[in-house]
């Protein structure tokens, strides 16, 4: 390290008094040009997507947004504002709900993606081992919830056959999951479709995006919905507002080794 100015490097942005570039391009520029989607891909990758690709990953933003006060990043969100948490507060405290198991589903499904991508074996045998490793759940396919169907799944879906046919994508991927979803229904007996976390994956994929990129911008888009919650409960009010109503209880079982 020569200087301090070394100590950070960074390709995304530089700036002096009166001078702001991002991406090497002046913000002035960019203000009023680029919709705050196409910001995202050009502050996360550098180059500027095609209208065919801006229009396909802002679907995969917008249908994440939300999925009710029984979510726990959102059921998070709310809570937090009746301990008295400003918004900001709010906001952290829910995006840090954002885990393995609810958030982390989209990032895994690209992971599955490209595994099975890059086996040359038959598809059963790259799921046989992703099993192995994994567990029998595959991310991305069926939804406690949404049975049978997740409506936002096959929207997106849709929305990618149009974009391989504008060039957007090559849809690669999307013969993947559609693949893993025929396999997967033949296995157990029944349909197991895909779900919002496989559908945007898909999308994600198809558009160049990492996995772990994935998960960041499922962050993103879940992050309108907990603010929207967060206001909304600000207005209503309340205090201390725990996840279930007091006249309700936990269920109290003593160790059995105190008896």
């Amino acid at each position: 390290m020569s200087d301090v100015a070394d100590w950070w490097t960074t390709a995304i942005i530089d700036m002096e008094p009166g001078r702001i570039d991002l991406r090497g391009e002046p913000i002035q520029d960019l203000i009023g040009a680029l919709s705050f989607a196409e910001m995202i891909w050009f502050m996360v990758r550098g180059d500027r997507p095609s209208p065919s690709q801006a229009h396909l990953f802002e679907a995969a933003l917008v249908a994440a947004v939300d999925h009710g006060p029984q979510a726990p990043s959102i059921a998070t969100a709310r809570m937090a504002v009746t301990c008295g948490l400003p918004l900001n507060n709010a906001m952290a405290s829910a995006v840090n709900m954002l885990g393995d198991i609810h958030g982390g589903a989209g990032q895994q499904a690209v992971t599955l993606y490209h595994f099975v991508d890059s086996h040359s074996e038959s598809l059963d045998v790259a799921l046989n081992q992703w099993v192995t490793v994994h567990g029998k759940i595959l991310p991305g396919f069926g939804h406690r919830f949404h049975t049978p169907t997740d409506p936002r799944a096959p929207r997106l879906m849709e929305l990618v056959d149009t974009a391989v046919a504008q060039g957007a994508c090559d849809g690669r991927f999307a013969t993947i999951a559609q693949r893993i979803e025929t396999e997967l229904a033949h296995r157990v007996g029944k349909p197991v479709p895909m779900n919002i976390d496989g559908a945007t994956a898909v999308i994600y994929a198809e558009l160049g995006f990492a996995a772990p990129l994935a998960r960041g911008l499922f962050c993103l888009s879940r992050s309108v919905g907990i603010l929207a919650h967060a206001w909304e409960q600000m207005q209503q009010g309340g205090r201390n507002k725990g996840p279930t109503p007091p006249k309700y209880r936990w269920t109290y079982k003593p160790d059995a080794d105190q008896h």
